[in-house]
């Protein structure tokens, strides 16, 4: 007979959680004498019980959040909780600059002479700015990272010298991530210094995190053959004795490197190995994973895997939403890859109103954190123009169809004032904005604007890139159509076209998406011309390549194999990277 009992008590663990946060105030003074994960335990349940304002207090306390940032198997839960506090106006906008500013002060009034108090501020610091810069609150973990590497520079021994080095790189990490590239650099010079020093004295330092900084550097700033480089100073430097998140991050920098260096089966060989490490470490809804993903979003993207690429990235931010959540710049940036891998895969569909979302969700929380003028929120705004500019030549209403033109163009030539500001003249992304605006003028039928603008970001790419890469091939495209389409000058568009073919032949095969656009170009052209032997060819070419899109297409439908890789041992991986293409 089935018991009547249907209630099943709390265990008594829980219970005793439950009374200390339901008398919280009573109680408080002696949570410092419990164990940390006890002491989480409760905070924790204050969170789940919105009291967000007492939350608040203590994690503003840098002793208390000291003893939380100790228990390391609920950190996930420690980022959600620290999220909803950050969000909370009235409180979260004061917590990581009181702990930032608390260390600070804590560290100006460390006696370096007293080592075991000197080396627990500076093990404080690697935590605090660790979990602040894993939270996307860059400001505050640079200035927790300073703090510290200013009394190891206090210490003259070799010790020290090492954990000044540590610091450099975490400085470098965060100011890269925050686009500050000139105090990065600063750093990249001052930790070159301190592994002199300890080279001086007969001392080996592993040097793959501090390469691997510097290559994500020269990857910011689009000096790819230095940053690739660099990958393979990073790479020769990694051992198995290494972290597993510092094997996680080389193999991620220098896959991205690969990536826009056109070697695809080293970037996939490095990259599904970070994926595979992230998911057996850190687990499948840890943001480390959520990291790994995105960069295998972006080289299924560039590998032409659209609809993977666009799986990838939903699954990324689902994590990141689920750890971080709420205004969280690392939530932004999931949002604005989403939105651009949306709006590619839907590009010939029209139906753009998820990539428009995520568009405009990732520039909301940019600008909820950081200044309007802020580097990282150009690439956001460059998304949500491509976006409008595509709805405003759909639409059937010229008053909303010049609105909309008229904002993307606001937001293109303010990605351009940024991209400008931050890099020159002369870069890979100022070029792009520059092509971006050689289309969207073309849109609004000002096509000598458009034509300068084309120009320009061809000009600046073949000097930078080289004649053959991708990023040629689209600007040429671009101008080929604004000839074709506008201008009328057909021999001029025909001959860009057949480049812009034999590139993206050339680097993807024949059956690449971006194809279709060149091939329908050529066949419009050639009716113009009334050329209908070359027309007919057209034809022919272009329901050839529909028969390999949609073989393609049948490819990218299957399942993803993000738990099976190539290689599971790393030296085999770094041997098999290296013999791959010889490395000068």
């Amino acid at each position: 007979m089935a018991s009547a009992l249907e209630w099943v008590p709390d265990s008594l663990y829980n219970t005793a959680i439950s009374t200390v946060v339901a008398h919280y105030a009573k109680f408080r003074k002696e949570l410092r004498t419990l164990p940390e994960n006890v002491q989480f335990d409760i905070f924790y349940k204050l969170y789940n019980k919105g009291r967000l304002c007492q939350l608040g207090m203590e994690f503003s306390e840098l002793d208390t959040f000291a003893r939380v940032l100790k228990v390391n198997d609920k950190r996930d839960l420690l980022h959600h909780c620290f999220q909803a506090l950050m969000d909370h106006m009235d409180h979260g906008v004061e917590v990581s600059t009181c702990l930032s500013d608390s260390y600070s002060q804590h560290c100006c009034v460390t006696d370096i002479k007293n080592r075991p108090s000197l080396d627990k501020a500076i093990q404080l610091g690697f935590m605090l700015g660790g979990f602040l810069s894993d939270a996307g609150w860059n400001y505050e973990a640079e200035s927790v990272m300073h703090s510290c590497l200013q009394i190891c520079k206090q210490v003259n021994e070799a010790e020290y010298w090492y954990k000044a080095f540590e610091c450099c790189v975490r400085l470098m990490h965060v100011r890269n991530f925050n686009c500050k590239f000139s105090e990065a650099d600063e750093s990249y010079a001052e930790g070159i210094r301190f592994l002199n020093r300890l080279k001086d004295k007969g001392f080996t330092v592993n040097k793959a995190n501090l390469y691997s900084e510097r290559c994500a550097f020269l990857f910011a700033k689009s000096q790819y053959d230095e940053a690739y480089r660099y990958c393979c100073f990073a790479l020769k430097e990694l051992t198995d004795v290494l972290p597993s998140k510092t094997q996680i991050d080389v193999f991620r920098q220098c896959g991205k490197v690969c990536v826009v260096k056109r070697h695809f089966k080293k970037a996939e060989l490095l990259i599904r190995h970070a994926v595979q490490i992230a998911r057996e470490k850190f687990g499948p809804k840890h943001h480390k994973y959520a990291d790994t993903l995105l960069d295998y979003g972006f080289y299924l993207l560039n590998v032409d895997s659209i609809t993977k690429a666009v799986k990838v990235y939903q699954m990324a931010l689902a994590i990141r939403q689920g750890v971080f959540g709420g205004n969280n710049l690392l939530v932004a940036m999931a949002h604005e890859d989403l939105a651009y891998s949306s709006y590619v895969s839907e590009y010939s569909s029209g139906r753009f109103s998820d990539a428009r979302e995520h568009a405009e969700r990732a520039i909301e929380i940019i600008l909820h954190i950081l200044p309007e003028d802020h580097l990282l929120s150009a690439s956001s705004k460059r998304v949500k123009a491509l976006i409008l500019e595509e709805v405003a030549i759909d639409s059937t209403n010229k008053e909303l169809e010049d609105s909309l033109l008229h904002e993307a163009q606001d937001l293109h030539l303010a990605s351009l004032a940024l991209a400008k500001k931050a890099f020159g003249e002369n870069n890979v992304q100022t070029a792009k904005h520059y092509g971006n605006l050689g289309r969207l003028y073309q849109s609004m039928h000002r096509y000598k604007e458009a034509e300068t603008m084309h120009l320009k970001a061809i000009e600046i790419k073949e000097n930078l890139l080289g004649k053959e890469d991708y990023e040629v091939a689209l600007s040429v495209g671009h101008l080929a159509s604004l000839y074709n389409y506008d201008i009328r000058n057909y021999v001029e568009a025909e001959k860009l076209y057949l480049r812009s073919i034999s590139i993206g032949k050339k680097l993807f095969g024949p059956g690449y998406s971006g194809l279709e656009y060149d091939y329908r170009g050529l066949l419009r052209l050639y009716h113009s011309i009334e050329d209908n032997q070359k027309a007919m060819e057209y034809t022919v070419i272009l329901h050839q390549w529909n028969q390999l899109r949609d073989r393609n297409n049948l490819e990218n439908s299957k399942p993803l194999e993000l738990e099976s890789t190539i290689i599971d041992n790393l030296s085999e991986v770094i041997d098999t990277f290296f013999v791959m293409e010889p490395v000068s």
